[in-house]
């Protein structure tokens, strides 16, 4: 198969595993690459120490090129961004924040950049500051979506730039490949097809519970993390997003923030206080953290925990390995050309 994206990367899909905390692990990562796809390693919730040990592991695990994510927003994010340049990951994806100095030094090494966007102004400046490709989020997807869907979002932002597009947001299965690149996508994300995978580190229970889900049994609110996101529906969920944040949890999660990432106190709290607006959101954000692991790592989804999921688990009801999950989707994606090619005859 070829695309742009395909090109771009080097690799035989243009299938992308998102890097998603605590489930873009340098395991499920490696699997997706191996089977003819690339995926982001997570880097938000690891020190540097771990994504040291988390690049070697994927350059252990396969010979395929991979990338790793910079949540630029985060604490750490920074030191993190130092390693996967030292390292020379071939690609990193950038996201909540400008890549203009990030693309300069990635392409002295020769690696690739991809922005990831959500809206028109972000996507012409990741364009202006020099990324190869924008992994563009629409309403669909789990975690921080944009206002609009895709079905409208990839077509307006392919009109407005030239380079490879990544759609990201409700693609689940080949039919939904097809038609994101009927759109102007060169290529998709796939979060929650590849979140519920044999590979997948997400807990047993949690995955029954993407297979249990419908395409309605999902919220959308900026009062869980700061910002718009999509999580799975249930009691814990509802109930975060009905407390929302205050500036006394703001105040006390600065410590923790710092210990999870093997940070300095003192840089976390000057950050956070130089900041005002920034400190609400990076509270909000810590808080969410804690319950997105419960629900990841120990399948407490529902009394504690909440889980980032996209309207796509409504399509899943399978849990596949990570290489038949890639080979039905292309083979779907052919069928589903083929009966569209015989339709517009």
């Amino acid at each position: 198969m070829k695309t742009r994206i395909t090109e771009l990367f080097g690799i035989k899909y243009p299938i992308v595993l998102p890097g998603m905390s605590w489930i873009s692990t340098p395991e499920l990562v490696a699997a997706v690459c191996n089977a003819g796809g690339i995926g982001w390693l997570a880097t938000g919730p690891l020190s540097t120490k771990e994504t040291e040990a988390s690049i070697k592991k994927i350059r252990e695990l396969t010979k395929k090129p991979f990338g790793a994510g910079a949540t630029l927003l985060m604490p750490g994010a920074k030191e993190n961004l130092e390693v996967l340049i030292d390292m020379k990951v071939p690609v990193i994806n950038v996201s909540l924040g400008k890549p203009d100095a990030i693309v300069k030094r990635v392409h002295k090494y020769g690696g690739k950049v991809i922005q990831t966007v959500v809206n028109e102004k972000h996507a012409l400046a990741a364009v202006k500051g020099g990324v190869d490709a924008l992994q563009v989020t629409g309403y669909e997807a789990a975690a921080h979506g944009g206002k609009v869907a895709n079905l409208c979002l990839i077509p307006f932002i392919r009109e407005k730039v030239d380079v490879p597009i990544v759609a990201a947001g409700g693609f689940s299965t080949g039919q939904g490949f097809a038609a994101a690149l009927a759109l102007g996508a060169d290529g998709v994300a796939m979060g929650t097809r590849l979140a519920t995978t044999k590979e997948s580190p997400v807990h047993p229970r949690t995955k029954q519970a993407h297979l249990d889900a419908d395409v309605e049994d999902t919220l959308y609110s900026n009062r869980f993390d700061g910002l718009w996101c999509r999580v799975l529906k249930s009691k814990s969920s509802e109930k975060s997003i009905k407390a929302g944040m205050n500036l006394f949890k703001a105040a006390i999660v600065g410590p923790r923030i710092a210990k999870a990432l093997d940070l300095p106190v003192m840089k976390i709290m000057l950050g956070m206080l130089a900041q005002p607006g920034k400190m609400i959101t990076l509270a909000q954000m810590a808080t969410a953290f804690d319950k997105i692991k419960a629900a990841t790592e120990a399948g407490d989804y529902d009394v504690k925990g909440v889980q980032l999921i996209g309207q796509c688990c409504g399509l899943i009801h399978d849990i596949p390995t990570v290489k038949e999950t890639i080979e039905r989707i292309i083979k779907e994606a052919k069928s589903a050309n083929t009966n569209i090619g015989n339709m517009l005859k």
